[in-house]
């Protein structure tokens, strides 16, 4: 795995980890899941940048759609996520977003600290 794709699987993994939140939300919209699927499916090769892109700007279409402001993080996370695929600084988005849809940042933060991929 390169740079590029463990920067996308770590965007991705912190994503996941506030799912819930935005699915709590709103449990029947799977946007922000299936941007979260779609940079995996990137990191394996199944599916080109301009297509995991796409899952990115759906995520944070549906960010747009809800209330909650953890939720939008939550949303906005799985977005960036996607969106690394692109550009790898965005991981860096997806981390930030999802702390910000979490009660226990400094849990967060710290897990996201152990799995930067710089630190393996």
């Amino acid at each position: 795995m390169n740079k590029h794709q463990a920067l996308t699987a770590w965007a991705a993994a912190c994503a996941e980890r506030v799912l819930f939140v935005f699915e709590e939300a709103s449990p029947f919209d799977k946007r922000p899941r299936e941007a979260v699927a779609a940079a995996r499916s990137w990191i394996r090769g199944e599916l080109k940048m301009t297509e995991a892109r796409k899952f990115a700007f759906a995520a944070h279409a549906a960010a747009r759609e809800v209330i909650d402001i953890q939720a939008i993080a939550a949303a906005r996370s799985a977005g960036h996520a996607a969106a690394t695929a692109h550009v790898p600084a965005h991981a860096k988005y997806a981390a930030s977003y999802a702390l910000k849809a979490v009660k226990d940042i400094e849990d967060e933060k710290e897990w996201q600290q152990k799995y930067f991929p710089d630190n393996h």
